[in-house]
């Protein structure tokens, strides 16, 4: 008879037996392609973070874009201006929307010149350029504030006349002069929460008033020998509001014109994928409520690493995203707010917990990369996977439960070589742990309240398969935020957003 210890000792055994979960990796059968992970530094945060002395900004740079000590970010969205001199390339209204326009350029556009060529520098390739607004004296309102229309959408009429090509010309010209400086803008876009109207840069639209604009903003485009550029709408306040905009847009036969739909948090997390064929980004969220924060778990809060995680993992999992930006990336004494990713004191930098709950995605996962199906599931855990076109294949655990879960990982269609792991949790940052490589598959342990990213190398044993939703329609042939200093910290819907 075995004495009380062993009979516990065994109880543990099987309990542990018992609580192994075997994954399914089919590496062969492709769902939506990865565009990346990014931040903003928009409203003057570029230009304060390049003021930075040498020190202080590289590790800043380093945490935000460095595969091996930072989160290996590879998007950046910029704010295209719509203010008074030193915001907008177009501060004064030329008279009517057919006079010549006097644009001007300095260069700088408040840093995010440099930001721009800072990312490069580390291999980021998309950069995504975003209007809050058009300039006032081409709205309704006459202001580039306060809400108003763009004169000449659909509803909209203006004394002054219709501006959407002027508009257009605008969006261009911005453009192009980051062009002449040899940063190529691979994503534009005209609108910036159009649901919301706030005192700063902002501009109200509906569905059928932007499918009123966007076949114009395409022709200009390629008119000017920009056709790479993908057009993206609408960056709504939440991912209800962007369903909506979403299916107008799509019943108005825009997907033959747009690149990507665009959506924010704020009014609800991106759960279940917009009604597109085309790709849907999350391109910006923010804890706008807690001051600053290193935590990785403690409660659950809003400013926690792993809710972040935990969101990133739902938006690209259950909403099929294909990017996650956070609203900034390095902000400089503004610890009152938990709305960017990285912080500063002028002197040192400290990361938060919500940049390495990105770093466990955007570290290994690169763009161009396919998430992949899964079968089976574990308590309290969800499952991502994905294959790089490097033909590494990236798995990522995201356990919100109290118990830790040991997980055996399994493939369809590849054949693992080697397997690396890493932890992120409440005493590890993307710290090796163990990964155990037998037979084929693949066991690890994901602790409670964790993120663990497994890399995988091996061998494709099957033809991959890509699996898409149809068109939702058959497509027709294609044609031929600056504010006052003192309210710099403020974020999203709050200031900026």
């Amino acid at each position: 008879m075995p004495t009380s210890s062993k009979v516990v000792a065994l109880a543990v055994n099987v309990g542990l037996a018992l609580a192994q979960t075997t994954v399914t990796v089919n590496v062969g059968s492709l769902l939506q392609q990865i565009d990346g992970f990014g931040v903003s530094q928009a409203f003057g945060r570029a230009s304060q973070f390049q003021n930075l002395t040498d020190g202080p900004r590289t590790q800043g740079l380093d945490y935000l874009f460095s595969t091996t000590t930072g989160a290996g970010l590879t998007i950046i969205r910029n704010r295209i201006g719509s203010g008074g001199a030193g915001d907008s390339i177009l501060p004064t209204s030329p008279g009517s929307p057919t006079a010549t326009p006097s644009y001007v350029w300095d260069g700088v556009d408040a840093g995010q010149v440099w930001f721009s060529q800072a990312a490069m520098s580390y291999g980021v390739k998309t950069i995504y350029a975003d209007a809050w607004s058009a300039p006032g004296f081409m709205k309704t309102n006459g202001d580039q504030g306060n809400g108003g229309y763009l004169c000449g959408v659909t509803g909209e009429t203006c004394a002054s006349g219709d501006w959407r090509q002027a508009y257009a010309n605008f969006l261009v010209q911005y453009v192009k002069y980051y062009q002449q400086t040899g940063i190529p803008i691979t994503h534009l876009g005209f609108l910036n929460e159009p649901d919301l109207v706030t005192s700063y840069s902002s501009m109200q639209s509906d569905a059928s008033q932007a499918a009123s604009f966007i076949p114009t903003l395409y022709n200009t485009l390629a008119s000017n020998s920009l056709s790479s550029v993908k057009i993206t709408c609408c960056d709504a306040v939440g991912w209800s509001d962007q369903k909506t905009l979403t299916t107008g847009l799509v019943s108005a036969g825009m997907e033959q014109y747009l690149g990507v739909f665009t959506g924010h948090m704020y009014g609800g997390d991106p759960t279940t994928p917009l009604a597109t064929s085309l790709k849907s980004w999350q391109s910006e969220g923010a804890d706008l409520n807690d001051a600053w924060c290193t935590t990785w778990y403690s409660s659950g809060g809003l400013c926690e690493g792993l809710t972040w995680a935990n969101k990133i993992s739902t938006g690209i999992i259950s909403a099929n995203l294909s990017a996650y930006i956070y609203w900034q990336g390095v902000e400089v004494n503004q610890f009152q707010a938990s709305s960017y990713l990285v912080a500063s004191d002028g002197t040192t930098v400290t990361p938060s917990g919500r940049l390495w709950a990105f770093a466990m995605w955007s570290r290994f996962i690169r763009p161009g990369a396919y998430r992949v199906s899964t079968s089976g599931t574990v308590s309290s855990v969800a499952i991502g996977a994905f294959k790089n076109t490097d033909g590494s294949v990236i798995v990522v655990f995201t356990n919100t439960g109290s118990s830790a879960q040991s997980v055996t990982l399994s493939f369809t269609g590849f054949t693992p070589s080697s397997a690396a792991a890493y932890l992120t949790d409440n005493t590890h940052t993307v710290a090796s742990t163990a990964a155990t490589l037998s037979g084929g598959s693949v066991t690890v342990s994901v602790p409670s309240y964790a993120v663990l990213t497994v890399k995988l190398s091996g061998t494709a044993t099957t033809t991959t398969t890509t699996i898409k939703p149809p068109p939702l329609r058959p497509l027709p042939p294609k044609p031929p935020r600056h504010l006052p200093a003192p309210a710099l910290w403020l974020t999203g819907v709050n200031a900026a957003a």
